[in-house]
């Protein structure tokens, strides 16, 4: 790296009494005997390649926003007003993500689920209707990590893999197989735990708790998705030839 010459040639600090490659950070580092913050840095720019994966707090926040809307003008001014605030917020969502060059088909399908949202809503009539489309997804995703169980393909892998680069074999590659079968444990564990919980507030008539709920798996199974992504891609990453050159010395 650039910054680390001026710790390999101590005589370097003698020939540059201004100090002008050197921070007054790295200059206290110095001073103090600290290490460079290497393994730091490395675990930010993980965390920022994560939060990228799946559209940064603004994105999420994005997402979010028109439930949000939509339940909060319902408990404040009724039914009618959390179709214009869903609306209104719905289109300013759309807009935003247009504008952050985020896949089209992306942005108008935030905006079809919500028009779908609440014209289920508006033929139920109450506003807890307004989470029986989205209900369906968890239940969908959990029938899917069943049946990928039982075929022998764990469901993260056949999502992942090739997004991150992995081999087409990866089943008989045992480290990314069994990074899929985890992953793929916990994502059925969170549809499960998910569909439960919608289940059981939709019966108690909590559109605010079933938003919580919503907005959270939301943003829950990106984090994982993204992570899965990451942990792949450094696994596949791996040379799988490596334990092969030792052979010959063996025999």
């Amino acid at each position: 790296m650039t910054y680390l010459p001026t710790t390999a040639q101590p005589g370097l600090a003698h020939a540059d009494p201004g100090g002008a490659r050197s921070s007054p950070s790295a200059t206290a580092r110095s001073v103090l005997g600290l290490p460079e913050p290497v393994v730091q840095s490395a675990a930010r720019a993980a965390t920022r390649r994560t939060l990228e994966r799946v559209g940064g707090p603004l994105g999420l926040a994005t997402a979010a926003a028109p439930t949000i809307a939509f339940v909060a003008a319902d408990a404040v001014a009724g039914l009618g007003p959390a179709f214009v605030a869903l609306g209104v917020t719905a289109v300013t969502a759309c807009a935003v993500r247009l504008a952050r060059r985020e896949s089209p088909g992306s942005a108008l399908a935030g905006l079809l689920v919500a028009a779908v949202c609440a014209t289920v809503a508006a033929v139920a009539g109450e506003a807890r209707a307004f989470f029986l489309p989205t209900m369906v997804l968890p239940a969908v995703f959990v029938v899917a990590y069943v049946i990928s169980f039982v075929a022998g393909r764990p469901l993260a892998g056949v999502m992942v893999n090739r997004l991150s680069g992995g081999p087409r074999d990866w089943r008989r590659h045992p480290a990314l197989r069994r990074a899929y079968v985890v992953s793929s444990l916990v994502g059925l564990a969170m549809a499960a735990a998910n569909l439960v919980l919608r289940v059981v507030f939709y019966v108690a008539d909590e559109p605010a708790v079933l938003a919580a709920i919503q907005v959270g798996a939301t943003t829950l199974f990106a984090l994982h998705f993204a992570v899965t992504l990451v942990v792949a891609r450094r696994l596949a990453a791996r040379p799988r030839t490596a334990p092969a050159l030792s052979t010959p010395t063996t025999r």
